[in-house]
């Protein structure tokens, strides 16, 4: 809290007041049902006479529900479109929203896929897949790359234009697009346009200098990170999978460009800078930015957090602009 902006610490302040425990003292069932960072904006905004419901009106993001055929069965898809888009097919982004592939769900970040089809002028497919700890890893990473070949050929369906395909993801919907991106390069698909990873999970290592300086931190700390990794992996081995270890153990060459965000106040944050210097070690043209003040699932909360509103804008002009064919600096 002493190190958050005052527009981040709001939110924090209200995620107390809410009555949100620490995750690795609840149960899975009690970590699912607690109010979320995204209760706490909508919170804030009631406090400030503002309506949540009317702001997200007022993006002219249309959505509709869809699924796609996963290993599982089927999942949810939601696709989210702006309005004043004009005609022609739109570049689409498969998002993956974060949650340790354990917690939440579309919904819980439908703030950020509004966001990101409203700025980007694109059509966004959330994507919904199984959690753990009822399906362990990799089916989330598995359900990942299946939606992400089904928007590939099903495109056209919703509006969109199945040669311009980018990924994006928070957190453990970070690393799910990153994965992504790595299993359709060595399957012979159809590459991503462009890589949009904010505060991914890059890393296994829980002693790096972020966890280390902000191992107690809301609303993901060092303890909460630990309790997403037990209920997910299936067995101790898996820890050392390259899917889950981007950073240290995965090959990089050849993925198509990046926009990798971090944030100050985040136990993630030392693997995510060491992300982007690995994918531009590998030859990937990528841009870093960090947000020193915020905290975790910061990138939703524009409404309420200037930085929010920056990361947005930034990381939507770097998706226009691979949408466009436009080269990347390296």
């Amino acid at each position: 809290m002493r190190r958050a902006d005052k527009d981040m610490a709001a939110v924090l302040k209200k995620l107390g007041d809410l009555g949100v425990k620490p995750i690795e003292s609840r149960s899975v069932e009690e970590a699912r049902s607690q109010p979320t960072p995204a209760d706490a904006v909508k919170a804030v905004l009631k406090d400030q006479g503002k309506d949540p419901a009317a702001l997200m009106a007022a993006m002219k993001v249309s959505k509709k529900d869809m699924t796609y055929p996963t290993a599982g069965g089927t999942q949810l898809v939601r696709i989210y479109t702006p309005e004043a888009a004009g005609s022609g097919p739109l570049p689409v982004i498969v998002y993956y929203h974060g949650g340790g592939w354990v917690i939440a769900t579309v919904d819980t970040y439908e703030a950020s896929a509004m966001a990101l089809a409203k700025k980007a002028n694109a059509i966004v497919a959330s994507v919904e897949y199984r959690h753990a700890p009822e399906n362990k890893f990799p089916a989330a990473h598995q359900d990942a790359f299946a939606a992400y070949k089904w928007v590939l050929a099903n495109a056209g369906q919703f509006g969109g234009d199945p040669a311009r395909v980018a990924v994006a993801g928070e957190s453990a919907g970070g690393n799910l697009a990153a994965n992504v991106a790595i299993m359709a390069r060595d399957g012979n698909l159809q590459k991503p346009a462009h890589m949009l990873l904010v505060y991914p999970v890059a890393g296994t290592d829980m002693n790096t200098p972020s966890y280390i300086q902000n191992q107690n931190a809301m609303p993901l700390s060092k303890g909460a990170m630990g309790w997403f990794v037990d209920k997910t992996l299936a067995k101790p081995d898996d820890a050392k999978s390259p899917m889950l270890n981007l950073t240290t153990m995965a090959d990089l060459k050849g993925l198509p460009s990046a926009t990798v965000i971090t944030d100050g106040i985040d136990p993630l944050m030392s693997e995510g800078k060491m992300l982007a210097e690995k994918l531009k070690a590998a030859g990937v043209p990528t841009t870093y930015r960090n947000y020193e003040g915020v905290t975790h699932e910061f990138f939703g909360m524009a409404p309420v957090v200037s930085d929010a509103e920056k990361a947005q804008d930034a990381a939507a002009q770097d998706l226009r602009d691979s949408f466009a064919g436009k080269p990347q600096a390296k």
